[in-house]
């Protein structure tokens, strides 16, 4: 793997590797960009197939970071951070700490919060090392940010079905939730109080079994089942890349839109794809940034009243980026296209202000 070039393509500022002996501790942080202010983005702890899978997953995480960010018109810039662990090895304080000391040594520049594998009690060990954490309850702040997340989704969904020209009602709608795990289970929730009929897959069955028994969730029996499932909404909810060639071309649905990062393995070959086929896509890290939201507005001073209204806003960008994707290869680059242009507004104002 070539790592200049794979920052180069990806337009990356930096990415640091850290390895505790102590602690065993691996990990990865990138920082795609900080034009718009410091970056605020997930730690995500995985049992990565090799390095190299690591090492890919941090980069497009952190530039899907930036976009983010900038498309939810958050002063904020885009990073991620990864802690490669080992099957069967349960996160521990000892390498949270480790984990903590390792971002700060950035200094404010990445700040970091939980994704997929930490939770608030990892954040809050990590707070012990380092100020620089949000989503912890006790030594850091902010708490989960999932219902956030799950909230500014099923917001992204009323703009796709608005978009779509279908009434908002979720009474008779099929919604395929594959995930039910953190968001997915209360994005279940929010579309079973709607009304909506929720079909779901986990391959946590624990996790599973607890939507089926709480919402009434229908239970798919596998990933594949579920994707293949006829439904007028998908909604990838776990680990991304879900979304390809193969996959694609066996849907079902009407509308993809869920909560999980980087949903198609090839942004713009899959985007392109699913226009073709007339399915219309909620761009992941446009309708997902509910919970960047809720902890960014915390970092930046905002009023729970400010925070709510930026998530309600996921709807009406949502909107606006489907509106472009019409003139676009794809509603994904008609999303990037929005972000991009932020960025580089952001980037001429730096420029404009006068240097003592």
């Amino acid at each position: 793997m070539k790592i200049f070039e794979l920052l180069a393509t990806h337009g990356h500022e930096r990415i640091a590797f850290h390895h505790d002996p102590a602690t065993g501790l691996k990990a990865i942080i990138a920082v795609h960009s900080t034009v718009l202010g410091n970056a605020l983005g997930g730690t995500r702890r995985w049992v990565y197939g090799d390095e190299a899978e690591a090492i890919r997953d941090v980069i497009r995480l952190s530039e899907g970071m930036t976009y983010k960010s900038a498309a939810a018109e958050l002063p904020m810039g885009g990073a991620k951070s990864v802690i490669i662990a080992r099957a069967g090895q349960h996160p521990t304080e000892a390498e949270a700490r480790a984990m903590g000391r390792f971002v700060d040594t950035f200094s404010g520049t990445y700040i970091a919060a939980e994704d997929v594998g930490v939770n608030t009690q990892f954040c809050d060990w990590m707070a012990l090392e380092t100020p620089h954490i949000m989503g912890g309850e006790t030594v850091s702040h902010g708490g989960d940010p999932s219902p956030y997340t799950s909230q500014g989704c099923f917001n992204g969904l009323k703009a796709c079905l608005k978009h779509a020209g279908r009434k908002v009602d979720f009474a008779g709608l099929t919604v395929a939730i594959q995930g039910v795990g953190a968001t997915g289970y209360k994005l279940a929730k929010l579309c079973r109080d709607a009304g909506a009929k929720v079909v779901a897959t986990d391959s946590n069955r624990a996790a599973l079994d607890r939507a089926v028994k709480d919402l009434g969730v229908e239970a798919i029996g596998n990933d594949g089942n579920l994707l293949h499932t006829k439904c007028d909404v998908l909604a990838p909810c776990a680990l991304g890349g879900v979304l390809d060639r193969a996959t694609i071309d066996q849907l079902q649905c009407q509308i993809v839109c869920g909560t999980a990062n980087n949903q198609l393995l090839h942004p713009e070959e899959d985007g392109a794809r699913l226009k073709a086929r007339g399915i219309l896509y909620g761009p992941d890290f446009v309708v997902n940034a509910g919970g960047l939201i809720r902890l960014a507005g915390l970092y930046l001073g905002m009023s729970e009243q400010e925070i709510d209204r930026k998530v309600e806003a996921i709807e009406h960008t949502t909107i606006a980026v489907l509106k472009e994707g019409a003139h676009a290869s794809s509603t994904h680059q008609a999303a990037v296209d929005y972000a991009k242009r932020r960025i580089e507004a952001g980037r001429a104002n730096k420029k404009a202000v006068p240097t003592s």
